[in-house]
């Protein structure tokens, strides 16, 4: 039975619905990267190309966030999400089905743009499908678990497809999932009540805000392979220093803001989106190096690698439903920064780790690293949106999920740059300090900043 436009949800199907397609896309910032080297021999692609069938999709996710969270707030979400999932779906599709290299990139663009659309609005229908303050705090908890999950599951899923299917499975099993995803949320999922009546649409601010993030994320994923002096990664940031305060300005003079300077100037809401993006720093530079370490240094195949990163993917299954019932119950502060400090030992860890450290010595960093990441991202997902007001969903959302991005990118930079200047052992090394420093400093921003702010969700 479908439902009907305005009134908000009861039971679990927008929540399965909604995290049926956020599943789908961070699964695929993280899935490819065990099929890369079968990629590489199969359409005989040379390293430079096969980082952008890899990067290429975070770079327009990160870049076109902004413009998916104002889109949604002005067209509604719903049809927002629809049309993401559909475009991610299709683009899908055409990565298993590339015959070249330069097809499978500019399908992988196309995955990209859609996942813009998709995650900004999913958070704005989560709000809305479940008004009481406590059912919200709780989906926002399966909502971060399933991010944590589809994140550490993306090497593990993607060894056991490659091992059995080849790499076109990897994206083929997009399609079916997809579809469903397509279905549940058309019969199942809520549209705000006057949704798409925010103004039109400042087409000029857009692109320049996805200008000054895409150039951004260019810059830092050039980094990690060519060095922070490069002419592609001081293009990139040139362009991020020229196109950021031009956005700043224009939406400073809109009559109807993308995304309202009034918004960075709460506290409830900048705190936790500078968790969001200390958070992907360290999880995402270490689920770039890890894997690789587990193959190139430990010697492990595809599948077993994908086997040995099981403890920290089935992590944020537990811990990310305990923390949005925390979070529900106590308010974000407590179970960011607990969650936060328990990933942050997980990180530091890893030092231990060197090229004769027996696997069950690195269980330990691999669950803790899981679990912290799953624990606290429900609670600073729900700190954003309990923090916006209703009619900015879309952007709060957007602002978040761009300011992760691009710490996953930053993270992964960095770690192109440790590895590059000392081997993969000392880039696992430098990642775990930088990674544990970053969660330990979000852990004593969500403590201060918030002490007197979002003590409890608000009804």
């Amino acid at each position: 039975m479908t439902v009907t436009a305005s009134a908000p949800a009861t039971g679990r199907a927008p929540l399965i619905a909604l995290c049926l397609g956020y599943f789908l896309v961070i699964l695929d910032v993280t899935v490819v990267t065990v099929a890369i080297p079968v990629i590489g021999g199969e359409l005989r692609a040379a390293l430079p190309v096969l980082q952008w069938i890899v990067d290429g999709y975070t770079l327009v996710f990160a870049g076109l966030l902004l413009v998916g969270g104002g889109l949604g707030d002005r067209l509604g979400g719903r049809r927002v999400f629809l049309a993401g999932l559909a475009v991610f779906t299709a683009a899908s599709a055409g990565c298993g089905l590339a015959p070249s290299a330069g097809v499978l990139i500019a399908a992988r663009l196309a995955q990209g743009a859609g996942a813009a659309l998709m995650v900004p609005a999913s958070l704005a229908l989560l709000r809305h499908a479940y008004p009481d303050s406590g059912a919200r705090a709780r989906a926002f908890g399966v909502w971060g678990m399933v991010a944590g999950l589809a994140a550490g599951a993306g090497p593990v899923l993607g060894g056991v497809l490659v091992a059995a299917a080849g790499w076109r499975s990897v994206f083929f099993v997009n399609v079916p999932f997809g579809l469903l995803g397509l279905v549940l949320t058309a019969r199942c999922v809520p549209a705000p009540a006057g949704a798409g009546r925010r103004g039109g649409l400042d087409v000029v601010a857009q692109l320049t805000g996805a200008a000054a993030l895409g150039g951004l994320t260019w810059a830092l994923i050039e980094a990690g392979g060519r060095g922070w002096g490069a002419p592609p990664v001081l293009a990139g940031l040139a362009g991020f220093a020229v196109a950021a305060p031009a956005f700043v300005l224009l939406e400073r003079r809109a009559r109807a803001p993308m995304v309202p300077p009034a918004l960075f100037r709460e506290r409830r809401l900048s705190a936790p989106v500078a968790v969001g993006l200390l958070l992907n720093l360290g999880f995402y530079g270490l689920l770039f190096v890890v894997p690789l370490y587990f193959q190139r240094v430990v010697g492990l195949g595809a599948a077993a690698t994908g086997a040995a990163m099981l403890p920290m993917a089935l992590m944020p299954m537990i811990s990310s439903p305990l923390g949005g019932r925390l979070a529900a119950r106590a308010g974000v502060r407590a179970p960011m920064a607990y969650g936060l400090v328990i990933g942050g030992a997980g990180l530091l860890g890893w030092l231990a780790a060197g090229p004769g450290t027996g696997y069950w010595a690195l269980v330990a960093p691999l669950v803790l690293t899981g679990f912290g990441t799953g624990f606290t991202m429900p609670a600073a997902t729900a700190a954003v949106m309990e923090a916006a007001p209703a009619a900015l969903g879309g952007a709060a959302s957007a602002v978040l999920n761009a300011a992760r991005q691009t710490g996953s990118a930053i993270g992964v930079a960095l770690v192109g740059t440790f590895v590059a200047d000392g081997g993969l052992v000392a880039g696992l090394h430098g990642q775990a300090v930088v990674g544990g420093l970053a969660f330990l400093s979000a852990a004593a921003l969500a403590l201060v900043a918030l002490r007197t702010n979002c003590s409890r969700p608000t009804t």
